[in-house]
């Protein structure tokens, strides 16, 4: 693991924890103050890591590409309960590396928010596609290096169903209830399993279907041009 990939998992495992922790021992509605910190913590490192590589034109147009395939995912799918955009964001991780899998998640979020509504849930979306996108990247080609359909499928249901989905559960604890409690977290994340489930299964059922193939073109343009070239392993 390099520099980079260090610092950025250490600001998912350690710094963020801390600060909601901490945040937690204020007075008065500190989930305000403690949800905006986690946000730009968890952000910033990111960012600055992708921004730190210099990428050329080439590299920044085959992201921009990615992240407007992912807003059509979302957007012009017009199955009830079907979202493959996340689908889309860990396909980017996996060919690209974390930092391009974080940057199309955060970037898909946000921009197909402009085609629903933009509003405090819109940071913990793009931290929550940011962070599927990453794990994907680290994940993927450690744990199942021949990338098969079923791999893919499998690694994609269960981040949606044990990271994406509870972090988007998790907004609701800061932008929409005045007071937490265990009870009422609790109350939380069991509405959004069943809606984590369908989540998992429309992401986990597209990389069976369309992942291969979506990996060995990426993998075709990031060797011939040199796109992106994966530093992080």
């Amino acid at each position: 693991m390099n520099r980079k990939l260090f610092l950025c998992t250490l600001a998912l495992t350690v710094l963020l924890p801390l600060t909601l922790l901490l945040g937690s021992r204020l007075p008065g509605r500190w989930y305000y103050l403690t949800a905006t910190a986690l946000l730009l913590e968890g952000m910033v490192p990111f960012f600055l890591s992708f921004e730190s590589r210099r990428p050329q034109a080439r590299d920044i147009c085959t992201i921009a590409v990615l992240s407007a395939l992912a807003v059509a995912a979302r957007t012009v799918v017009v199955i009830p309960g079907y979202r493959p955009t996340m689908a889309v964001v860990m396909i980017a991780g996996i060919a690209l590396g974390p930092e391009s899998g974080f940057i199309t998640g955060a970037v898909a979020a946000l921009a197909s928010n402009f085609f629903y509504s933009q509003g405090p849930w819109t940071p913990w979306q793009m931290m929550s596609y940011g962070l599927g996108g990453f794990l994907a990247g680290v994940l993927v080609p450690r744990l199942f290096p021949g990338k098969r359909s079923w791999e893919l499928a499998l690694f994609g249901f269960v981040c949606i169903l044990t990271v994406v989905g509870p972090v988007l559960d998790a907004s609701t604890l800061f932008t929409v209830s005045s007071r937490l409690s265990l009870s009422y977290a609790a109350a939380v994340f069991a509405a959004g399993l069943p809606f984590n489930l369908r989540h998992g299964f429309a992401v986990g059922l597209t990389l069976w279907l369309a992942g291969r193939p979506l990996l060995s073109r990426l993998e075709r343009i990031r060797r011939k041009y040199g796109i992106l070239s994966r530093d992080n392993n």
